[in-house]
């Protein structure tokens, strides 16, 4: 059982809903990335997401591909991340998924990855651009090492490739409640309820929702009909602007996390 497993049967025990933040390591630098995650946490974010940079992040709107071109200029590399991740463990629990595209996982070699996933405290993975049928590989080395595989469902899913996600996914299922690129919307679909119900008739394992999530009403909204809230673009923003960057972040993660949990 991996610490996200042990995390969402934590929350469960409290009728919590779990808030999952991402941000992108490396933004502005490894040092402050580290310092965020400890204040993300003291915050009230359960799951940690660590995107890794990478320069062709098409799936992403203009907010992260900004913070993913900083990372990058600050020479945030893959295995300096293992290592960041690594002097965290010494300070925190917390779980944390990498969210990666697959060329940077093929260039440092899968094997290599998932081994260094499990070495320094890695508890799951998220690749956007690897379709499940093409995960064979992936899913079988990261279930061996106790790394959970999380895959994306979206809006556009039929019923048979939501039954195979599901069957794939460890961790918990990552549904997508948009089309298009990441990035914080003023309004979200309506029918995110009914496709969120639909998953779960279909697995015990946890549905969490994410892109789109720009404040804590939505949030809360989210929250209601699923399992957790994922808030990336949002967060990244506020590390993006210019000021005290633990304090503005604290302040931002503490009103969403409030509006989770009291769902």
């Amino acid at each position: 059982m991996t610490r996200i497993d042990k995390k969402f049967r934590e929350l469960a025990k409290g009728d919590k809903k779990a808030f999952i933040a991402y941000i992108t390591a490396g933004d502005p630098n490894l040092a402050m990335t580290e310092k965020t995650v400890l204040a993300l946490e003291r915050s009230g974010v359960d799951i940690l997401e660590l995107g890794i940079p990478f320069s062709d992040s098409l799936a992403d709107g203009p907010t992260i591909q900004a913070a993913s071109q900083r990372a990058l200029r600050g020479k945030a590399t893959l295995g300096k991340i293992f290592k960041s991740v690594k002097t965290l463990r010494d300070k925190t629990n917390i779980p944390i998924a990498f969210m990666t595209y697959y060329n940077p996982v093929l260039k440092y070699g899968l094997h290599r990855f998932i081994k260094d996933c499990r070495g320094n405290g890695v508890d799951g993975v998220i690749v956007p651009d690897l379709p499940f049928e093409e995960a064979e590989d992936l899913v079988r080395f990261a279930k061996r090492n106790g790394v959970a595989t999380i895959f994306l469902a979206a809006p556009t899913s039929t019923r048979a490739r939501l039954r195979a996600i599901v069957k794939n996914s460890r961790g918990f299922i990552y549904y997508v409640s948009l089309t298009g690129v990441t990035g914080a919307r003023k309004t979200l679909p309506e029918e995110i309820g009914s496709k969120v119900r639909l998953i779960k008739s279909m697995t015990s394992k946890p549905v969490c929702v994410g892109f789109g999530v720009s404040g804590p009403a939505q949030a809360k909204e989210i929250a209601e009909v699923s399992d957790g809230v994922i808030v990336g673009s949002a967060l990244v923003k506020v590390i993006g602007e210019k000021g005290n960057l633990i304090s503005r972040v604290s302040k931002f993660a503490s009103n969403l996390a409030r509006a989770i949990h009291s769902a």
